[in-house]
């Protein structure tokens, strides 16, 4: 089913690898451009239409259609100047002007959407008269059918490259579909009626216009303000790192994105503490090098110390992390240290990494593990420092 979406992309991605290059970069801006064509193509359509028959509800959706092919521009600046490689004043790249350009994209859709809002409500006010027979729904039907197309293309652009500017442009093609579907209505509805129906349906187009544009805005505006990394990502850096010979756990995972496929991330490594230093650094060393070859990021690893030679230690980490797991799986306890001085009781100190709602709970979370602990031994306390999870 999709090979009727994808094919030019499947034929463009053919001829660009012959010539090589950064064939994700290429890939979005041959969709960019195909989106400006096919859109500006779409608006001069029915903006002819909506000149010939008076409708304020087609020129809305030909002026969405407008904003539409100014915004696969964006995409393809935004794409072009993504791929620019880091500099002095750019160390990081400049992968995040994609998500700058969705914000100029959604921008440009919610500017669109408010204009023709004031203007179909003049027209409930005022009502204008509405041709319409059914020639002019035989030229729009192919409209429909171009949109529908190209909201398969992007959706499959979206996916082969991981954009979140042709994905969300994806959505507003799906949606432009409902979009003509109700001008069509309301211009057929105003040949048996005298009620404003063209102004009410021009409202309606407009608020559908607002709610993609403010939903495109969200979605854009989420990586650049520093949201929760995919599940799937954090499992399969977690995965890498435990497969690295010498790491007995990972934890504290932090993952910044600097734009689609660049990720920069720090993690906290569980290593033997009876290793020697130079030892230990190539254990880290390693495990950084293994994920960069397995992933998009760029890793640097934290060394904590795990002791795995005393059985007491041992036994008591293991019995907090069963009292912790039994609170909630995903908790986790780490830097753990059995002190035991003489003539001292035993403490354990450890760090008890939570979910961020869970911190409003400690005192609950602390009775319930120091319960757990002292039914082994009444004489052993706990110190406990909360952590919260950033993945």
């Amino acid at each position: 089913m999709m090979i009727l979406f994808d094919w030019p992309l499947r034929l463009f991605l053919s001829f660009r690898r012959k010539k090589g290059g950064d064939l994700r970069r290429a890939c979005g801006v041959f969709a960019g451009w195909v989106g400006v064509i096919v859109n500006i193509m779409l608006a001069a359509l029915k903006f002819a239409i909506a000149a010939w028959s008076g409708s304020v509800a087609l020129a809305v959706d030909a002026a969405n259609n407008l904003s539409d092919a100014a915004s696969g521009g964006v995409t393809v600046a935004g794409f072009i100047l993504a791929g620019k490689p880091a500099d002095e004043e750019h160390p990081f790249g400049h992968g995040r002007v994609e998500y700058i350009a969705g914000i100029i994209v959604s921008v440009i859709i919610i500017a669109v959407g408010l204009n023709f809002f004031k203007e179909s409500m003049i027209r409930i006010f005022r009502p204008g008269e509405v041709l319409f027979d059914w020639r002019t729904a035989a030229f729009l039907l192919p409209a429909v059918f171009f949109k529908l197309w190209l909201g398969g293309f992007f959706y499959s652009a979206g996916k082969k490259t991981d954009s979140p500017s042709l994905k969300a442009t994806a959505i507003d093609s799906f949606s432009d579909l409902g979009v003509t579907a109700i001008v069509l209505i309301s211009m057929a509805a105003g040949k048996f009626t005298t009620f404003p129906v063209d102004g009410i349906a021009g409202v309606i187009v407009s608020v559908f216009v607002l709610v993609a544009g403010l939903k495109v805005l969200k979605e854009i505006a989420d990586p650049l303000i520093g949201s929760t990394p995919e599940q799937d990502m954090v499992e399969e850096l977690v995965n890498c790192l435990l497969e690295c010979e010498g790491i007995r756990g990972v934890h504290d995972c932090i993952i910044h994105s600097y734009g689609p496929e660049l990720y920069f991330a720090t993690a906290h490594a569980e290593v033997d503490r009876n290793g020697d230093l130079v030892a230990t650094h190539d254990i880290l060393e390693r495990a950084e090098v293994a994920v960069a070859k397995k992933m998009p990021v760029t890793l640097v690893l934290h060394c904590d110390p795990f002791n795995v030679s005393e059985p007491v230690a041992l036994y008591w980490r293991r019995q907090l992390e069963n009292a912790a797991n039994a609170i909630d799986e995903r908790f986790k306890i780490y830097d753990f240290r059995y002190d035991c001085t003489p003539g001292a009781s035993p403490c354990l100190r450890f760090h008890l990494l939570v979910n961020r709602s869970d911190l409003k709970r400690k005192k609950d979370i602390i009775k319930f593990i120091e319960d757990r602990v002292k039914s082994s031994d009444p004489d052993v306390s706990i110190e406990v420092d909360f952590v919260n999870a950033y993945v």
